[in-house]
């Protein structure tokens, strides 16, 4: 990748960009022309008979406050050589020429330019040095002078930066302030930057914005009580100010929730106006599954923020969730009519909203109009399962085979959603083969892995379930599902139970929780031969989650330690609700032939 655009190379033209950059001194006060760099430019001067405005005297003063020097061959080529190397890639060379440059004319366009060229090449000490050189030869430029204190205080040089931030402090107290944190984001001395941002507000006792700066150095050093007490000040002295107590609910949320909304909720009390705060109230009950409340809030939001899409989507989405599909639809199309920035997302909910609905034709088109982003591999799966349930596989899986992610994961999840259609009609050679073409593109993707080991056991192909899931393990160390499907597969098809229990116990161990681990485990067990103690583990199971397989698995037991009622009632009871399950129904045409 160029490091950075190539100036013109016309005779010409570089000529004039030379002459810009070291303002060579002429015979008479000919215009200079220069073509748009990133070094910079220099605007022609007025003829003598055009009225001089501001901007003109601005520009000739900022010119005459250029370094006046001849132009040699020396500086000329090393100019060339800089820009030359970047576009090269040699980002090096490019670094070390200009910043030898800049050391020579002290010109500041030429510095900033070895600046952000050093920083390119992650020289620190480079774009230091550059930056010093921009700064003293531009003492009025706030960028150069906030490049520079950013520069020292990445590299914890708070003392010397501290001047600088004073300075920068006089021209604009309230936006400084507001910067301070962004500027000290890298520091990681959290304490040591909280010292220094107190003793920059100290002379602001006015200034919410100096309360704010403290407030956020606070809360990245871990005082959430300082923080809020500086919040407290700046509510005193601007009262209503959302910044101000968006930042205090933003630090009482990562110690309680509730304490966040309380927060919030008290100060929408006192100032019913601020639409900020009341939308983070309103994402804040979402978060916290208060969905009613939380409707409440966007109702009164959407009549607040007229025509604002940020606010019309998230009510739509939030009346989906709800179950409230035909508003979830009015909102979600009002959506489209406010410019917004994302209408592939708005066009894949309004698929679902219509899938809800029982329009699978409209859930489609909808669903065909999403082209990029974060749900494009969603929709086409959708749309391929609606083609699917309409008895047209094929023309789902071509759909699924012509869509191209735009990155290796949503290939990968494209990989998957085929493999998932073949699957849902037991298609499990054709899932197979699926997955392994797509293994041959991606061999490390560990979701793939895993399906095609899922995919395997259904054919029987044991050797190929052990190996993919062990190499998910070896990718995944942390894997708990990996862990359980190879313990389970072992305990349930071979006589490798020690063996299972271990992996079983690991699984257990990263995932204590897990209803379907839970039943691995007691299914394990009572392979092995402890019935009570399988008896517990799948009790446990069915009691947090009563899967059919669960069922069987726990009757089973029942069965072996002669409570045949209790187990006959169990497996009744969920082939009410799971008619089709074959483990279910496998489990009864062994044990009640």
């Amino acid at each position: 990748m160029n490091a950075f655009k190539l100036l013109p190379l016309c005779a010409a033209s570089l000529l004039a960009v030379a002459c810009s950059q070291t303002s060579v001194r002429t015979t008479q006060p000919a215009p200079v022309e220069t073509p748009p760099t990133a070094v910079g430019t220099v605007a022609a001067p007025a003829t003598a008979d055009a009225a001089e405005t501001e901007a003109d005297k601005a520009k000739a003063k900022a010119v005459a406050a250029l370094p006046k020097q001849a132009l040699t061959p020396d500086i000329l080529f090393k100019f060339l050589v800089a820009e030359i190397a970047g576009q090269r890639g040699e980002i090096g060379l490019a670094q070390s020429a200009y910043l030898d440059l800049a050391r020579q004319t002290r010109d500041p366009r030429i510095a900033r330019r070895a600046a952000e060229v050093s920083l390119f090449a992650r020289n620190p000490a480079g774009a230091l040095e550059a930056t010093r050189l921009w700064a003293g030869a531009e003492p009025d430029s706030d960028r150069a002078q906030q490049t520079l204190a950013t520069l020292l205080l990445n590299e914890g040089r708070l003392d010397e930066a501290e001047p600088i931030l004073r300075e920068l402090l006089k021209q604009d107290s309230g936006s400084a302030f507001m910067q301070l944190s962004a500027l000290m984001g890298k520091v990681r001395d959290t304490r040591a930057v909280l010292a220094l941002v107190e003793r920059l507000a100290k002379n602001y006792p006015t200034l919410p914005e100096a309360y704010f700066a403290v407030a956020q150095a606070a809360a990245n050093a871990g005082r959430a009580d300082r923080a809020i007490d500086a919040l407290k000040q700046a509510d005193a002295l601007r009262p209503g100010w959302e910044p101000g107590a968006l930042l205090q609910a933003q630090i009482l949320a990562k110690g309680s929730r509730a304490d966040a909304l309380a927060f919030m909720r008290d100060f929408l009390a006192r100032h019913a106006d601020a639409r900020e705060v009341r939308l983070a109230y309103a994402r804040t009950l979402v978060n916290a599954n208060q969905f009613p409340e939380a409707q409440v809030e966007f109702t009164r939001l959407t009549r607040d923020f007229p025509r604002n899409a940020e606010v019309s989507l998230a009510a739509g989405l939030l009346s989906l969730q709800m179950g409230d599909v035909a508003a979830a639809r009015d909102l979600l199309t009002q959506t489209l009519d406010y410019n917004p920035r994302d209408p592939d997302t708005i066009y894949y909910y309004l698929g679902q909203a219509a899938e809800q609905m029982k329009q699978p034709d409209e859930a489609a088109a909808y669903y065909a109009r999403v082209r990029n982003g974060n749900t494009l591999v969603s929709a086409r799966a959708r749309q391929a399962a609606l083609l699917a349930r309409a008895g047209k596989l094929d023309e789902a899986r071509a759909l699924l085979a012509a869509t191209q992610g735009e990155n290796d994961a949503q290939n990968i999840r494209l990989v998957q959603a085929q493999a998932e259609l073949l699957r849902n009609e037991r298609q499990h050679a054709a899932e197979f083969d699926t997955l392994s073409e797509g293994l041959k593109r991606f061999p490390d993707a560990p979701d793939l892995l895993y399906d095609r080991a899922m995919a395997a056991e259904k054919l029987g192909k044991l050797d190929v379930v052990e190996t993919d899931l062990r190499r998910v393990i070896a990718l995944r160390p942390d894997d708990a599902q990996a862990y359980n499907a190879l313990g389970y597969t072992l305990a349930d098809r071979t006589d490798r139970l020690a063996e299972a229990i271990t992996l079983l116990d690991r699984a257990l161990a990263l995932a204590p929780d897990d209803a379907y681990i839970l039943d691995s485990v007691g299914w394990a067990q009572f392979r092995a031969g402890n019935l009570a103690r399988a008896q517990e583990f799948l009790e446990r199971a069915y009691k947090m989650r009563p899967d059919p397989e669960i069922a069987a698995h726990l009757g089973e037991v029942l069965w072996a330690r002669g409570q045949r009622d209790e187990a006959g009632r169990l497996w009744q009871s969920s082939l009410q609700t799971h008619p089709q399950n074959e483990v279910l129904l496998e489990t009864l045409r062994r044990l009640k032939p």
